[in-house]
């Protein structure tokens, strides 16, 4: 992917993100992009002298854009947001672990008539390197358990916006 094409994908990612704060505005978003960019601008030399690194640029990326939208949630009492980071330990996006993890997780927002629930790694758990059938099947079916669950144990009048990164 080149980087122009990684860039784009990160401002359409931080617009649909950051939707409620930018009104879907690009340059708001691109404004956002920039300054999560900034904040990983050791990083970003690091991919530029190595594109290998890309993908570790991606992953800090995300997480400083998961961090971010984190504190401003915290600004919003009416809003309810949660993170799961599906990396964070090698069984993590097992089902068990993940549906205990998300269980928690839609604890949390069940008083909350709005609110964003943010998976993130999910795809880079599951398919560590390359994507076999049997992985690809599996990260199908985590997809699927994961709608599934938020869908059942979400109450019919709250709005929640489900988000996989």
């Amino acid at each position: 992917m080149t980087r122009d094409r990684a860039d784009l994908r990160r401002l359409h990612f931080i617009n649909a993100l950051f939707a409620h704060a930018t009104g879907h505005d690009l340059y708001l978003a691109d404004q956002i992009k920039g300054a999560i960019t900034f904040s990983l601008a050791e990083l970003a030399a690091q991919t530029s002298a190595h594109p290998e690194f890309a993908a570790k640029f991606d992953a800090g990326f995300n997480a400083a854009a998961a961090h971010l939208l984190a504190k401003l949630f915290a600004h919003l009492p009416r809003r309810g947001f949660f993170h799961w980071d599906a990396a964070l330990t090698p069984a993590a996006a097992t089902p068990l672990f993940a549906r205990a993890e998300l269980m928690a997780g839609l604890r949390q927002l069940a008083p909350f008539r709005e609110s964003t629930l943010l998976v993130t790694n999910l795809r880079p758990a599951l398919i560590p390197r390359r994507a076999t059938p049997r992985r690809q099947r599996d990260y199908e079916e985590a997809l699927a358990f994961i709608r599934d669950l938020t869908a059942a144990r979400t109450a019919r009048s709250a709005n929640l916006q489900l988000l996989f990164l």
